[in-house]
């Protein structure tokens, strides 16, 4: 008989090769020193370049050290290059990760300063690295603030379907009101030009921001401009009930960790779990 041949791991399940292992447990995770020394001085990177984004809009720095500036923009920027790069090598599944919440904000942080060379001005895009800060609470083991975004996440997963609807409701109020107020107030009040505008100006007192550079003049539009801000309240009532009822059903989770899955590298595990809850991957 033929000796019986080995089964071959789906391509999936294979392990990472040592180097990878390694470097991804430095560059993801938190929990060890080597990562949390790393995040460390990511984050003091990422807060030297927004300094450095922020000053470069300050005419008189700029004046002064512009080019000392922008010679630290790009070292700051061929570093944060690199270790998107690094990040790619060392997950199973890289368009996973480019696709995920931080990949697109890490890919994002690095893109104004190359968009710079073609396009003036979209380097000080580069602020968006503010979102990178999130990590810090990884870092210091805030599982709770994680814990706590999961529920929130997952509440407004649970009732979108219901903020659409809300959503709709709002839209087609502020057509129909914004068409009433045009009937009433156009040929008194030249501010309500057309139904586009007098829809923007609903929006506008819908919202209870009220910018007042568009206001009714006649009894009846002073009427209807009450009742859209009657209304308006409903605008955070609404979406927050509706919120906090699927947050209240939500169940408490257990303890999180900070660990990041090889795979997809996607974080909020329980501290004992052996396989990723997302993909199946072993941790």
């Amino acid at each position: 008989m033929e000796p019986e041949k080995k089964r071959k791991l789906p391509e999936e399940h294979k392990p990472l090769a040592p180097w990878k292992q390694k470097l991804h447990e430095v560059i993801f995770e938190a929990d060890t020193p080597a990562g949390k020394l790393f995040d460390i001085i990511l984050l003091v990177l990422i807060l030297a370049s927004m300094c450095i984004v922020m000053a470069e809009s300050i005419h008189a720095v700029n004046l002064h050290y512009g080019p000392l500036l922008r010679t630290a923009e790009w070292v700051l920027t061929i570093l944060f290059s690199l270790e998107y790069v690094l990040r790619l090598l060392c997950v199973k599944k890289p368009l996973k990760y480019v696709f995920s919440f931080f990949g697109v904000v890490d890919l994002l942080s690095i893109l104004p300063t190359y968009l710079g060379l073609f396009i003036r001005s979209s380097h000080f895009l580069s602020v968006i690295r503010a979102l990178r800060l999130l990590r810090i609470f990884r870092i210091f083991k805030l599982t709770r603030f994680v814990r706590d975004s999961n529920t929130i996440l997952i509440s407004l997963r649970k009732s979108r379907h219901k903020i659409v609807v809300f959503l709709f409701f709002i839209v087609l109020t502020s057509i129909i009101l914004g068409s009433m107020i045009y009937a009433v107030e156009n040929e008194v009040n030249p501010a309500f030009s057309s139904i586009p505008q007098s829809i923007y100006w609903a929006i506008v007192t819908l919202s209870t921001v009220g910018y007042g550079d568009i206001a009714p003049v006649t009894p009846f539009g002073k009427v209807i401009a009450s009742v859209i801000m009657i209304i308006g309240y409903s605008i955070i009532a609404v979406p927050t009930g509706i919120i906090t009822a699927e947050m209240g059903r939500s169940k408490k989770q257990g303890g999180l960790s900070t660990q990041a899955c090889p795979s997809c590298s996607r974080e909020g595990h329980d501290t004992d779990a052996k396989y990723c809850k997302y993909c199946g991957y072993h941790l």
